[in-house]
């Protein structure tokens, strides 16, 4: 987004929110993919290389996770919480102009 547009309507903050979100629901879909592949691969080989790849994936999915819980973007642990962040950034979509 053009840095004098996120300045004027004040949105860097929701669009770094949108865009980590974006990659922790990746990173919880890529975790699902290991862990199903993982549970139909056929050689020991084919299971250590996945389990490899599920643990780095689940690694990277804490690390995003954390990191959005840091900046206040996540609430994991609250569910009221959350769900008043969701309502709050669900509101400022709908005003947002379209395009």
């Amino acid at each position: 987004m053009n840095t004098i547009i996120e300045s004027i309507t004040g949105m860097k903050a929701l669009t770094d929110q949108v865009v980590a979100m974006d990659l922790l629901i990746s990173a919880k879909s890529g975790v699902r993919n290991y862990a199903m592949a993982l549970t139909e691969s056929g050689t020991p080989e084919i299971k250590h290389t996945l389990t490899r790849h599920l643990e780095e994936a689940l690694d990277m999915h804490e690390r995003i996770s954390n990191y959005m819980v840091e900046k206040g973007w996540y609430h994991a642990f609250d569910t009221n919480e959350q769900i008043q962040l969701n309502l709050k950034n669900m509101d400022t979509a709908m005003k947002l102009p379209t395009l």
